[in-house]
């Protein structure tokens, strides 16, 4: 068999194979939230595992998170993950969210450190009275309930850590806190997210490290992210998208394309979990979905239908 045959046997023969998830952010209008749902419509054949909804810096978004993941539960068959953080906020406030998530059948949710109330760069400075950290929220939430708890991985580091050894060691903490899952923050270089892998098994860690894909539906701001998260942009991509910031259609495109590469790359690795950081632009990371093999199926009745 020559390396093209060996790989492709390799690649996921049907979309069950492969294991997606998506994640959307809150709206703030009512034109964001017509767009939203019409993503949330588009994605949900392709059944993902899970849809997650972020959290605003300083719990900026509290509401408008809580409104969308509950509503995605009462009017969809999808799976809903509410993203929590710890900042801005006393234990006690944190703990009667998850109860009152508890209380409306979600049973996911993202624990997460969070970014400052002044916003990604800004020094952190846990609430006086509150969660120090995310390892602190995991356990005070698996405390509260039998929740699925998904966090947060950084093959690059986490811009805040002192060391890639230290932040393997804060991941093993959430995962000693009680983690089942770990979503990397987005990265392209699939060399070195392997080579992070590698690191966090040999320290003991177990659990799931699902990619974060994030297409690059504009190459500038998608730099501008990574500059504050700590994730590089290497010069490979960037010339993939020279030239093309008046050139929607094209980039569309291209993002596209480059995504299905990375994810491709890294099922040829031994990857079949992934999870994209949807932007709310569904057209796009459903072609990539598409070009990656997976198609729609069925859609399972939505919960008020299944009990009618």
């Amino acid at each position: 068999m020559d390396a093209r045959s060996e790989r492709a046997s390799r690649l996921p023969s049907t979309c069950a194979d492969l294991n997606v998830s998506f994640e959307f952010f809150p709206p703030k209008t009512p034109a964001m939230e017509a767009k939203l749902w019409q993503s949330i419509e588009r994605l949900a054949p392709l059944a993902p595992a899970f849809v997650s909804v972020t959290y605003g810096a300083g719990g900026s978004t509290r509401e408008r998170t809580h409104a969308t993941v509950t509503r995605i539960l009462r009017e969809t068959a999808l799976h809903p993950a509410a993203h929590l953080t710890c900042v801005g906020a006393t234990r006690e406030d944190v703990d009667a969210i998850v109860r009152g998530y508890g209380e409306e059948g979600v049973r996911h949710i993202v624990a997460l450190r969070g970014d400052p109330v002044e916003g990604a760069g800004c020094a952190y400075t846990p609430h006086p009275g509150g969660y120090a950290n995310s390892a602190e929220l995991v356990a005070g939430i698996r405390d509260l309930g039998d929740f699925e708890i998904s966090v947060a991985a950084y093959p690059e580091k986490h811009p805040d850590s002192p060391s890639p050894a230290a932040d393997i060691e804060m991941l093993k903490r959430k995962v000693d806190a009680g983690a089942d899952r770990a979503i990397t923050q987005f990265f392209f270089d699939n060399d070195g997210f392997e080579d992070y892998l590698e690191r966090v098994r040999a320290a003991g860690i177990a659990i799931p490290i699902v990619p974060g894909i994030v297409p690059v539906h504009d190459f500038n701001r998608i730099a501008r992210f990574a500059g504050n998260c700590g994730a590089s942009m290497p010069d490979w991509l960037a010339h993939r998208f020279e030239g093309l910031a008046d050139d929607p259609a094209t980039r569309q495109l291209v993002a596209a394309a480059v995504a299905a590469e990375q994810v491709l790359d890294l099922v040829d690795r031994g990857i079949t979990d992934f999870h994209f950081y949807t932007m709310n632009r569904a057209d796009l990371v459903y072609a990539i979905c598409h070009l990656l093999g997976m198609r729609p199926v069925k859609p399972a009745p939505r919960p008020q239908e299944a009990a009618a």
